[in-house]
């Protein structure tokens, strides 16, 4: 039984002196009216200031006195500034050091929870999501815990194994590392998620034809689960490598006296971080402003290069 929707169709000729139909000026309108808030709401909150962002970074902006125009003068201060490289050093560093484990680990995560026989599965696979809706502060104060230099269980664990006491978050590496330990711990549940969801839509009868046809899992997780889930895995790596070019919290509240240099030395600032201190805590809006178009200038490249190695993957 098929139903028939009503239309109402208006007579129209087109230039070349066709008659045809079209939709009445209500009807083809309403499309545009049902989107129109959220492109209003985008370019009042989102390219106004991403626009002016632009415009102040051509100025030595001061809040509460004069704005001089001096061009590209802020460009040029940050590329010799050795903080700004320190600050791209550190980002780079924990984004790397944060993005790659994770992905992995939810992986690896999502393919168990999709073929273990558990009971509760379902309890298993929500609890994954209890690090991403746990509070940053919460997650900061617990893993500050764990990393402390004195009385840290991370260190008791090592002095167990004969290896003395690591002060995490006054040395370089041992912050890049603490602080990718707190993004990677609070992110693969999410990313597991998602894997896990693409997952339940591959049909079952591929992997019992693998398991008579003898494959392992190993075999089934190289050759059906990784294959099938290529369009998320790029996903993942695009917004997880913007996300990781935009850590700010971690670091802040991680180094709790020095919050906005992240260290004595500057150790684990990141360019979010660089840029809220000489914006908000300096109050040189066009230099902040300038860090800000060079971060956004980073985004595009890294974005690009990441839809190149995708499409060139989608080829093969």
């Amino acid at each position: 039984m098929t139903a028939t929707l009503p239309t109402r169709l208006v007579p129209a000729r087109s230039p070349s002196g066709a008659t045809g139909y079209a939709l009445p000026f209500r009807e083809r309108v309403a499309p545009y009216a049902y989107i129109a808030p959220f492109f209003l709401l985008f370019g009042v909150f989102g390219l106004v200031p991403f626009l002016f962002t632009f415009y102040i970074a051509l100025f030595e902006w001061n809040p509460i006195g004069d704005q001089t125009f001096i061009g590209v003068d802020n460009f040029t201060r940050m590329l010799a500034d050795p903080r700004f490289w320190n600050a791209t050093g550190n980002t780079i560093s924990i984004w790397a050091l944060s993005t790659v484990p994770q992905l992995l680990v939810a992986l690896v995560l999502a393919h168990v929870l999709n073929h273990a026989r558990l009971r509760f599965a379902l309890f298993f696979r929500m609890s994954i999501l209890v690090p991403y809706i746990t509070s940053v502060a919460a997650t900061a104060i617990v893993f500050a815990q764990m990393f402390d230099r004195d009385y840290g269980l991370l260190n008791w664990l090592l002095g167990l194994v004969g290896i003395g006491s690591i002060d995490f978050i006054q040395s370089v590496w041992g912050s890049h590392v603490m602080i990718a330990v707190m993004v990677a711990w609070r992110w693969f549940g999410y990313t597991a998620l998602l894997y896990l969801a693409s997952l339940q839509a591959i049909p079952r009868d591929i992997y019992e034809a693998a398991s008579i046809d003898g494959a392992g899992g190993w075999h089934q997780f190289r050759h059906i689960t990784v294959p099938s889930l290529r369009p998320v895995i790029i996903f993942t790596v695009v917004t997880s490598t913007i996300g990781g070019l935009q850590i700010f919290t971690e670091p802040l509240l991680v180094a709790r006296t020095t919050n906005l240099t992240c260290g004595p030395v500057r150790q684990c600032q990141t360019l979010t971080l660089f840029l809220y201190e000489q914006g908000f805590g300096k109050y040189e809006f066009g230099y902040g402003a300038a860090i800000g178009v060079a971060l956004f200038v980073m985004i595009i490249l890294v974005a690009a290069v990441n839809y190149a190695l995708s499409s060139r993957i989608r080829g093969n």
